[in-house]
């Protein structure tokens, strides 16, 4: 399942590396703010690897546009959750993602009509997926 989000890089707290079975690696977490006029919300998001130095290219108050993966996990009875993003991408202030906007998915199925009507005050969130991932029964 690939999301996307647009808004005003805020802080890139500092990397993370170790050392695992397979090598080395790293991460580094990054928060966005979305551009909502009225409420503006905060997300933690990771890069990973490549990703992770990708990020260094952008600074804070830059426009971005991150595609990410939502996944949870189960620890000693507690849930954590990571906001993985694999693809990271400037946009600027007027750049083709609009603030008003909900962000479009990658792929549209055939099934849904083309134009779709959106509230003015839809957040810039969406999901976007390809009928070969979806195996809900419904």
């Amino acid at each position: 399942m690939a999301l996307e989000l647009v808004g005003k890089l805020i802080k890139v707290l500092p990397e993370v590396t170790g050392q695992g079975k397979n090598g080395p690696w790293n991460k580094q977490d990054f928060v966005i703010e979305t551009m909502d006029s009225q409420y503006p919300k905060k997300v933690c998001m990771t890069a990973w690897g490549e990703k992770a130095n990708d990020l260094k290219q952008f600074a804070d108050g830059d426009t971005l546009k991150a595609t990410f993966s939502a996944e949870s996990r189960e620890y000693n009875e507690r849930w954590y959750t990571e906001l993985r993003a694999f693809r990271i991408e400037a946009t600027d202030d007027n750049g083709g993602v609009g603030y008003s906007a909900p962000a479009r998915p990658a792929q549209q199925p055939q099934s849904r009509p083309a134009a779709q009507s959106q509230p003015s005050g839809a957040q810039q969130f969406n999901s976007a997926f390809d009928d070969e991932s979806n195996d809900l029964p419904f």
